[in-house]
């Protein structure tokens, strides 16, 4: 534990940053897991704009980001030539 003042502050906030991106983190992977079982317009579209969100707060890396999109609408295309 530290003991200078701005260390301490510098630790709290490190803890409420953490919470908040396991937060995205969680939500952004239950979020996909639901797109990738439920192939739906809605449901590929909340997932985009999960991952938007998770690349905006710097959760995830723009590339990665953009991987992730291109896959979800591939499987929905998939599912709707299914059809």
């Amino acid at each position: 534990m530290p003991n200078i003042k701005s260390a301490k502050k510098r630790v709290k906030a490190i803890n409420n940053k953490t919470l908040r991106n396991k937060m995205i983190k969680s939500n952004l992977k239950t979020t996909l897991k639901k797109a990738d079982t439920d192939t739906t317009e809605e449901s590929v579209k909340l997932a985009i704009k999960r991952v938007d969100q998770a690349c905006a707060k710097g959760v995830m890396h723009k590339n990665k980001a953009a991987r992730k999109k291109s896959q979800l609408q591939k499987k929905l295309n998939a599912a709707k030539s299914a059809e």
